[in-house]
C-alpha cells in the first residue's frame, strides 16, 4: 500500500490557509494511506487544545482522524528508532566544542515511520531536517554563518543517519498544493478577476510559503512558469 507520512508543518501550513480540506481528495487520487506519527498528533491536536489561538485548527485535525483520511502510525519499531535516530543527528555537527541539536523529535519520527512503512515519502516543511537528508554541506554553511565560527562534523554519525534515510524522498506544502491545482482540486476558487488561475496558483504558494513552508520566491516562480505552458 502506498503512503505518505506527515510532519505537523505541512497540516499547519494548510490548516491556516484553510486548505486541510484538499487532504481527502488528494488521498483518492493518490490511492495509499495518509500518516502522522503520535508525537506529530500530540502537536497538532494535543497542545493546539489546550490554547485558545489554534484550538479550532486542532479540531480539524482531529476530525481528519477520526474520519480516517489520515491515520496514526505508531508501533514498537517507531518508538525504539526515532530516539536512535534523534541522538545521531544531533551528534553530527560541532561548535564551540558542542554538538548542535539541529532536529527534533516529532520530525524525526517522521522519518522513523517512513523507514518501518517504507513510505512513498514524507511531507515536511522544515528545511533543516530536508538538507539532513539531501544536502548537509547546506547546514555546515548555514550553521558557520549564523554563529560566525568553523564547524566540525562526525562523518561517522553523519553517514549512519544518511544510510537511514538514503531512500527516503521529501516533499513540501508547496508541492500537494501545486498538484492539488494541476488536478483540479482548487478549481472552485476561480473567479471572474483578470488571470484568474495565475492569481490562484500564486497565492497558494505564497499562502504556505508565509505560514512555514521553506519555500524560494524563485521556486515559486519557477512553478508559475511550468504551470503556465
Amino acid at each position: 500500500m502506498k503512503s505518505l507520512i506527515f510532519d505537523a508543518g505541512p497540516i499547519i501550513s494548510l490548516a491556516t490557509n484553510n486548505l486541510l480540506w484538499i487532504l481527502e481528495p488528494l488521498k483518492k487520487k493518490f490511492n495509499g494511506k495518509f500518516y502522522i506519527t503520535e508525537p506529530v498528533r500530540r502537536e497538532l491536536v494535543d497542545k493546539p487544545l489546550e490554547t485558545k489561538k489554534f484550538k479550532f485548527e486542532a479540531i480539524q485535525v482531529e476530525k481528519l482522524l477520526e474520519t480516517g483520511v489520515i491515520e496514526i502510525a505508531d508501533n514498537s519499531f517507531i518508538r525504539e528508532k526515532t530516539p536512535r535516530l534523534l541522538g545521531t543527528a544531533n551528534e553530527i555537527f560541532r561548535a564551540y566544542n558542542n554538538y548542535m541539536r539541529i532536529v527534533h523529535f516529532a520530525e524525526i519520527s517522521v522519518i522513523a515511520a517512513a523507514i518501518n512503512l517504507n513510505a512513498d515519502a514524507i511531507v515536511i516543511d522544515e528545511k533543516t531536517t530536508r538538507f539532513l537528508m539531501e544536502n548537509p554541506k547546506m547546514i555546515v554553511e548555514i550553521l558557520r554563518k549564523t554563529l560566525h565560527t568553523p564547524i566540525s562534523i562526525n562523518e561517522s554519525n553523519l553517514k549512519e543517519f544518511r544510510n537511514n534515510v538514503n531512500n527516503i524522498r521529501a516533499i513540501r506544502s508547496v508541492e500537494l498544493v501545486a498538484v492539488a491545482y494541476e488536478l483540479g482540486i482548487l478549481d472552485s476558487y476561480i473567479t471572474k478577476i483578470p488571470d484568474a488561475r495565475k492569481n490562484l496558483l500564486e497565492s497558494v504558494l505564497w499562502g504556505v510559503k508565509l505560514n512555514g513552508c521553506a519555500v524560494s520566491k524563485d521556486e515559486i516562480g519557477q512553478i508559475l512558469r511550468i504551470e503556465a505552458k
